[in-house]
């Protein structure tokens, strides 16, 4: 019994270390980003950075929490953890408070609460769960129907709340199938609809059409011995020029004006020189004063404190989904790189702590986890630096408030928890 308490608590440090350097230097920026006027004390909860360290310092009491449990508990009871946080999110329709145009907190108070970030973690354990219980290898569309409605019940309650930044973090859980089992077509498929989609808007649907006939034409030609039926291909060609004309349609009468603005501003479609300034002003304000904090940090930053654009607040919401262009300004080139390395190392400890599993539970979680974080991670810094549309979506451990915090924190550590115990596992 000593020797499995012993060995409950080798815990991995190089995680835990990485995970402390996140939230430490995260810390430091939402400081930065948020302190007004000369900073009497680190602990003034009248302001943002009082108040997140304060999130901080609770978010170490979780940990002991979730470090404490059995890690058995965390299998055992998946699916109970998943359906309480469903059912959170359907109270939202009932009880949520609107922020921003997305009725996605609770209001406690003077706090919200925002049960998507927690409904992240549930659904790792809950996808974990299923695939480890029936030993699938995703090859069969039964199974894979059955795990894609686990991701999609939250996905869709979650945009049906108007958080379209938070839904397209169940893409994730792709990679997890994937390396599970699922069939490299998928992967196929789902690249080459991401490729349609950008041609069709674009260049329009007759260019998008043109190079899928042409594709196809030679895929059909390379393929030839292998003696596949043309009117497969024929109807390939079909359903591609389909879906090229539905994201033309979805595009332009079921987007919102301001995503409308966004995605034309990415990919450049508005020609009117007037009125692709008005859309530079009133969506692409946020994304050029990042992209200027970022550029004016130079390869050293202008130091802690220092940044002017920032200290100027001249950056919207850069405490929390532009918390990396004070990266950018305050430490500069240097800075931003020791970020994006921490970030990678870390995913990459996950990874390797997953494939170093003996349950396939704990193997599952680990890739969500690693899944989940670097979805977020390449987003957010990808649209802070305009290299994808803007969405809503905050960067791990840097970002500010409780809710992602704590999410991410419960996520990261319960595999670490996991990982503790696979000693225990045979």
């Amino acid at each position: 019994m000593l020797r499995e308490n012993h060995r409950s608590f080798k815990f991995d440090w190089i995680t835990i270390v990485l995970f402390l350097l996140l939230v430490v230097f995260g810390y430091l920026n939402i400081l930065s980003a948020s302190h007004i006027g000369e900073i009497t004390s680190y602990f003034d909860s009248s302001q943002l950075y009082g108040k997140h360290l304060i999130f901080v310092g609770l978010t170490f009491v979780l940990i002991i929490l979730i470090v404490s449990v059995e890690a058995k508990f965390y299998e055992r009871f998946a699916s109970v953890i998943y359906i309480v946080a469903m059912i959170a999110l359907i109270g939202l329709f009932l009880f949520g408070k609107d922020v921003n145009g997305a009725r996605s907190w609770y209001g406690i108070g003077s706090m919200t609460i925002q049960p998507s970030e927690f409904a992240k973690f549930a659904t790792a354990l809950a996808v974990a769960k299923f695939i480890s219980d029936i030993e699938t290898n995703m090859k069969t569309v039964k199974d894979q129907l059955k795990v894609a409605a686990i991701i999609l019940i939250p996905a869709i309650l979650i945009l049906l709340q108007n958080d379209a930044g938070s839904t397209i973090v169940y893409l994730a859980f792709f990679f997890v199938f994937y390396r599970e089992g699922l069939q490299q077509v998928y992967l196929i498929i789902a690249l080459s609809l991401i490729i349609l989609a950008v041609l069709g808007l674009k260049f329009g649907v007759l260019i998008s059409a043109i190079v899928t006939l042409l594709t196809l034409a030679c895929v059909y030609l390379f393929r030839r011995k292998n003696k596949d039926s043309i009117f497969n291909y024929i109807i390939a060609l079909i359903v591609c020029i389909g879906f090229s004309y539905g994201v033309k349609l979805f595009y332009t009468h079921g987007l919102k004006i301001h995503q409308q603005n966004r995605i034309s501003l990415w990919l450049r479609l508005e020609k009117d020189p007037a009125k692709l300034e008005r859309m530079k002003k009133a969506e692409a304000y946020n994304l050029i004063q990042s992209e200027e904090a970022i550029s004016s940090g130079g390869l050293t930053g202008k130091g802690f404190l220092q940044g002017t654009r920032t200290t100027g607040k001249f950056v919207p919401e850069q405490h929390t989904d532009y918390i990396f262009s004070t990266v950018g300004e305050e430490w500069g080139f240097l800075g931003t790189s020791l970020v994006v390395l921490t970030f990678v190392l870390l995913i990459i400890r996950i990874l390797y702590l997953a494939e170093a599993q003996k349950s396939q539970f704990s193997r599952v979680y680990g890739y969500g986890v690693a899944s989940i974080l670097f979805i977020h991670f390449t987003i957010n810094i990808g649209m802070v630096m305009g290299l994808i549309p803007t969405v809503g979506i905050p960067l791990p451990f840097f970002s500010y408030g409780g809710s992602g915090l704590w999410g991410f924190t419960i996520l990261l550590f319960i595999f670490v928890k996991l990982d503790s115990n696979k000693i225990n596992e045979w």
